[in-house]
């Protein structure tokens, strides 16, 4: 079976999920989620794999690589990148539920990082793991209720259904999350739909030799979708920087270098307001809004204001469509 096949039978709607929900790929997302595994990592996005822009966020643990599942001839073409390791001695588990990717690759990631300091659940769920082949190792991940309880902590199921309304259902894209990071001295994919751990080769010892070859890695890949096509994001698995800039700020202040402890309190303040940005958005996920879109198209019913509401949307959608060139499709 292609990745292409595999990647739609494991997320098609038909399937039971077994309770896991389909995740955003969102740094405030991810980054609850480690918090939530007792971890010292945030998780940033990546616009630009240019050194500079990796840089910056160093010491990087790992790319977590979020694509679209191209037709089964490029698939095969991306398998030829790499080998598969099937003497690999870190940490792999297949994907073995529905919409189990994303915290997936996050536990693949972390489950080859030295010394790793995480809540004991998660390590002792490693710690259980330890010696079991990929496919037990990912039904005992799959097995975790408080870990599918953190997974599905931002992506409430939805509380709509239409089933029985006679709608035809539409096949839509299935996409993917997997994780590039360095083991051993290689670069490693660790992808839960692959039967084995896929290694790019070795790389430089020093600071950013891994992430120059797993740049390479990744842009190959991009450069088999379409010039124009946007179906990827990336996301970079780092050291929480709040710890290590408050140890700088102390420093900065017995040193009595007034400019540089400006300088620091301003990135410190930047930093915390990008948490308290993020807990907001994530409030929002975590709230149902069903009741309140209802409780307002009642209103407006009420009101008499639904109707023309409706035309008015209508009428924006048509100028729309006829902007971007799609004039004569279904308004519905």
């Amino acid at each position: 079976m292609g990745t292409l096949e595999t990647c739609i039978a494991a997320m098609s709607e038909d399937d039971d999920s077994s309770g896991w929900h389909l995740t955003e790929s969102d740094p405030a997302v991810f980054t609850e989620l480690l918090k939530a595994l007792g971890t010292p990592y945030i998780v940033d996005d990546l616009h630009s794999l240019d050194p500079d822009a990796l840089s910056a966020l160093q010491p990087i643990r790992a790319l977590i690589f979020l694509f679209k599942c191209l037709p089964l001839a490029a698939e095969e073409q991306n398998s030829l990148a790499g080998e598969y390791d099937p003497d690999f001695t870190g940490f792999f588990a297949h994907q073995t539920v529905n919409n189990a990717c994303a915290t997936l690759a996050v536990i693949n990631a972390l489950g080859n990082i030295p010394s790793l300091k995480a809540h004991y659940r998660l390590t002792d769920l490693l710690s259980f793991t330890t010696g079991m082949d990929p496919q037990t190792c990912g039904m005992a991940i799959a097995s975790a209720d408080w870990l599918r309880e953190a997974h599905n902590d931002l992506s409430p199921p939805s509380t709509i259904s239409l089933d029985g309304l006679g709608i035809p259902k539409k096949t839509e894209d299935a996409y993917h999350f997997i994780v590039y990071l360095p083991v051993s001295g290689s670069v490693y994919e660790l992808d839960g739909l692959k039967p084995h751990p896929v290694r790019h080769g070795t790389f430089e010892d020093s600071d950013d030799g891994w992430l120059r070859k797993a740049r390479e890695v990744i842009e190959n890949r991009i450069a088999t979708y379409p010039p124009s096509a946007i179906e990827f994001s990336l996301l970079a698995v780092r050291d929480d920087p709040l710890p290590a800039m408050k140890k700088q700020l102390q420093l900065l202040r017995e040193a009595g270098n007034d400019a540089a402890v400006a300088e620091m309190l301003l990135k410190i303040s930047d930093e915390t307001s990008r948490r308290e940005q993020w807990a907001f958005e994530n409030s929002l996920r975590r709230h149902n809004h069903i009741s309140l879109a209802h409780a307002t198209l009642l209103a407006l019913e009420k009101a008499g204001l639904l109707q023309p509401a409706i035309e008015n949307a209508r009428k924006v959608m048509r100028e729309r469509r006829r902007q971007d060139g799609f004039a004569g499709m279904d308004e519905d």
